[in-house]
């Protein structure tokens, strides 16, 4: 069962993953953005990591929506508010709950990653972390009734090969999208955030 401890764990291991690879987001971003991706990364993660230390709530639902709102307000930027949508989304799931089954925090991450569609206007195909989050999130649920650490194996590789994919991607979204057909050719910096938080879960366990 997944339950606070665990989510501290993972949390911490997501915040090491960012901190590692901030100059690498940064320089990604500076290719079509304003090159700020790694340092509101490595902020907002640091912070939610931080924050659950002591997070002074027992309900999970509570706890994601507090760490949506932490997160949102250390990185300030297009993509921490669309993480925050996704936290949002996972504890309106998991109201309610203190711990929850593996196949539970899936349905409550698809949650997130739904409101992320919902809220921000996209979909997969559109050279943005969903084109990391959507195809891990199809691997766990492909993969139901599996033993955990396979499934996010699985999932963490899909992330990352769904990441590579956006190379051959037109960026419709952000500033990127100014750039136009000249955005073919680069790496998202936003799916590279995506696997790097699969990565980061595999990690924790």
């Amino acid at each position: 069962m997944i339950d606070i401890p665990i989510i501290q764990k993972v949390f911490a291991s997501i915040s090491s993953q960012m901190t590692e690879n901030r100059e690498y987001l940064i320089a990604l971003d500076a290719q079509n953005g304003d090159g700020d991706l790694g340092i509101s990364m490595d902020a907002g993660f640091r912070a939610v990591a931080a924050w659950l230390q002591d997070p002074g709530v027992t309900d999970l639902g509570r706890l994601f929506l507090a760490a949506g709102k932490v997160l949102n307000e250390a990185a300030p930027s297009s993509l921490g508010t669309i993480l925050s949508f996704a936290l949002m989304g996972i504890a309106k799931s998991l109201k309610g709950k203190e711990t929850a089954s593996i196949d539970e925090m899936v349905v409550a991450m698809d949650a997130g990653v739904h409101l992320i569609m919902e809220r921000a206007g996209s979909k997969p195909g559109e050279k943005t972390i969903l084109d990391a989050l959507c195809p891990a999130l199809d691997t766990l649920r492909e993969t139901a009734g599996q033993e955990g650490k396979a499934r996010f194996e699985k999932a963490a590789a899909a992330a990352a090969e769904g990441s590579q994919s956006t190379k051959q991607l037109r960026s419709v979204h952000g500033r990127a999208a100014y750039y136009g057909d000249k955005s073919i050719g680069v790496l998202d910096g936003g799916s590279v955030v995506g696997r790097l938080i699969f990565e980061g879960i595999l990690k924790a366990l």
